[in-house]
């Protein structure tokens, strides 16, 4: 590989010219310790500069790379060895060669024929030419596992251009004739490698043995709120601050040892935003062994680090919303045992219904409240299927607006901002109720002395890039603003107010599932939701929710009469569960229909093979044995197409598309499990020619 231009052997020079010299080393140094590629060329376009990791990322002939090679030749390289894709070479070179005589500043990433994946910088040099920065992103994730190796190697290149400076200051004894060249020289490639230094998208410092920056570029300069210069000569803990400077302290330590080390901190910045960065420091050694001073590259990974929160945070939901379906299955079946026991005890002692009231009544209402736990439990997973409708929120909140006040304590006045013209949502209005009973609740809670809870409804657009942030799509939505003025939310708490049993209230005083029940229902409505709050001050909880039109006006269907109970067909009841099968055999019983039983899948298709005097099936969707419900309704339609089926189902996940199945929720009682036979039976006389 041709060698960089080196300065001419001066006779002598004073030492001021020496340090400048060594400064100016000291930043090439700096770009070879880069991981990522750097080339600098002119305006016409040539190249004039470039770091070793410009060979090592892009491959190109060490015979190619030299000063003054057309940056054409480097494109005609890639697009004949197939770096750009597909296509014909001349009409590849000559658009890249279109767009360097028009360039701007820019960011492209580019997957390379070998898999590899670099990330492209284009920065302008005013009036001079442009920086290209390359960086592998495809070894990210094995950066900690191989730094040790590239500090040894960065180490080791100090070490050389250490020696190289040394040999310099010799020669520079000899050259005192040429010293006001060489001196304006090195002013001018300061200067140019200065604004190099200033247009690298990484933070990039020099600091000496007692620890004084002596050198910061731009972005690192940025990185603290100060300007470059206000670096120069002042201390790394007055820089940092006491609190982050205590943090960083012990690997400065191992750094004075001779040790290459690699950290990472975060501090607070002066708007009170928490960011991070990762540093390696390399120390630069003497001839003697002592270290001169450390050469410092640092990486913002405060995207980085939120990216990982995020995801901690959905598998954290996953993990929560698996565990809540598994449990859904199990507790509807209990609970339908509860309740169609509970019924038949209330069946039972009509003589006596003062006892029936005070016994039977509040365990029915229990086991009801249960059932709603888990299906708003659902919700919040996600895996309960929503019934949305569009819904005039302005009057659905009006409407709310006495309950909510029943809600509250005198001392809590309730303000609403409704607007004049109606604004529909899609939604489910039975959960946005309970949202919003859950939030005003909540906002009770928070104003034990009283306050105002206040709740405006308004209309929203979302663009583009606003939406990517909160993952919803862009579109028209209907904003609902929930706001208090009670005690407010701790800091440390208001990133995990939406997961499930996480409470600001004491224990016993709440269960932790209201906000996470929110959340699932906006979130599984198409919607996001977002709180603010202040200690002391208060809390603002804003959703917003899909727009959509206002619903065609529809025709009242005819009042129809009591349910009634048809009986006489034969029933084939499908069931695992002994106790629930016993519960619904009687219920049937009741109804009067004859019933015959079968414990699962197989031994239900023989029945329906061998008893032609089956007139109706009802099966669970989830048994053992292989068969379950959506399998035993596709043999039932192969077997007897006429025949009418109803599923049953603990959990909405057990199901999926059954477009010819109606099907009933676990847990119901008598009447319901009545209604959906009343409908099944009207279906079937519908489609019976």
């Amino acid at each position: 590989m041709a060698k960089r231009p080196q300065i001419p052997s001066p006779p002598a020079a004073p030492s001021g010219s020496a340090e400048e010299l060594r400064r100016y080393d000291l930043l090439l140094a700096g770009l070879d310790l880069l991981d990522q590629g750097l080339a600098v060329f002119d305006s016409a376009p040539r190249l004039v500069a470039w770091n070793k990791a410009f060979l090592r990322l892009l491959e190109f002939p060490e015979n190619m790379v030299r000063v003054g090679t057309p940056f054409e030749d480097f494109v005609r390289y890639n697009a004949e060895r197939g770096e750009y894709g597909d296509g014909e070479s001349d009409s590849q070179v000559a658009a890249r060669m279109s767009a360097v005589r028009a360039f701007q500043p820019h960011y492209t990433e580019r997957i390379r024929p070998n898999g590899d994946v670099l990330a492209i910088h284009g920065v302008p040099i005013p009036n001079l030419g442009f920086v290209s920065l390359w960086t592998d992103i495809t070894e990210q994730r094995r950066y900690e596992a191989l730094i040790q190796q590239q500090n040894a190697d960065l180490e080791l290149r100090v070490k050389a251009r250490t020696r190289e400076l040394e040999d310099a200051n010799s020669r520079l004894a000899h050259a005192n004739e040429e010293i006001d060249e060489i001196a304006g020289a090195l002013r001018r490639s300061e200067s140019r490698l200065r604004l190099i230094m200033d247009s690298i998208p990484a933070l990039i410092a020099y600091v000496d043995a007692d620890q004084h920056y002596q050198f910061a570029n731009k972005g690192y300069a940025d990185w603290f709120g100060l300007r470059a210069e206000q670096m120069v000569g002042r201390s790394i803990a007055d820089v940092f601050g006491p609190e982050t400077y205590v943090e960083i302290r012990e690997h400065l330590a191992k750094a004075y040892q001779g040790d290459a080390v690699s950290y990472e901190y975060s501090r607070r910045t002066n708007d009170r935003r928490t960011v991070h960065a990762r540093s390696v420091v390399v120390p630069e050694m003497g001839s003697d062994g002592r270290v001169l001073g450390f050469f410092v590259l640092s990486i913002d990974i405060t995207e980085q680090k939120a990216s990982q929160a995020a995801l901690i945070q959905a598998q954290k939901m996953e993990a929560v919303g698996q565990l809540t379906g598994g449990l859904a299955h199990d507790f509807n079946n209990l609970l339908t045992i509860i309740i169609g026991n509970l019924n038949g005890l209330k069946d039972q002692l009509p003589d006596n219904p003062l006892r029936a009231g005070e016994y039977v009544e509040p365990a029915l209402h229990a086991a009801r409240r249960g059932a709603e736990l888990i299906k708003r439990l659902l919700t919040f997973s996600r895996r309960q299927t929503l019934e949305p409708s569009a819904v005039e929120i302005g009057a659905l909140v009006q409407n709310m607006a006495q309950l909510l006040s029943r809600s509250l304590t005198e001392s809590i006045e309730l303000a609403t901002d409704i607007p004049t013209a109606r604004l529909y949502a899609l939604v489910d209005p039975h959960q946005l109720e309970n949202a919003l009973l859950n939030l005003a609740i909540n906002a009770r809670d928070a104003m034990p002395q009283g306050g105002t809870l206040r709740i405006a409804v308004s209309e929203r657009h979302i663009g583009g890039t606003l939406a990517q942030l909160t993952e919803i799509a862009v579109g028209d939505y209907v904003q609902i603003d929930v706001s208090d003025d009670g005690c407010g939310i701790d800091p440390a708490l208001l990133p995990r107010v939406f997961e499930p049993f996480v409470t600001t209230k004491a224990f016993g005083a709440g269960s932790g599932l209201g906000l996470s029940m929110v959340y699932g229902f906006v979130r599984q409505s198409g919607g996001n939701i977002r709180i603010l709050s202040t200690p002391g001050k208060g809390t603002h909880v804003r959703f917003v929710l899909p727009r959509t039109e206002a619903p065609a006006p529809t025709v009242p269907a005819p009042t129809r009469g009591a349910l009634r109970a048809t009986g006489g067909k034969l029933v084939l009841l499908v069931e695992d569960e002994p106790e629930i099968r016993r519960i619904v055999r009687l219920q049937l019983g009741e109804l009067g229909y004859p019933v015959i039983e079968a414990s699962n899948g197989v031994e239900a298709g023989e029945m329906l093979a061998n008893v032609p005097d089956i007139g109706l099936m009802i099966s669970d969707m989830v048994m053992p044995g292989g068969i379950g419900g959506a399998e035993l309704l596709a043999l039932a339609r192969r077997q007897r197409p006429e025949l009418p089926v109803l599923l049953v189902t603990g959990y909405a996940g057990d199901t999926g598309p059954l477009p010819d199945a109606p099907m009933l929720r676990k847990p119901f009682d008598k009447g319901g499990l009545a209604a959906a036979l009343e409908q099944l039976e009207q279906s079937t006389e519908a489609s019976t020619p």
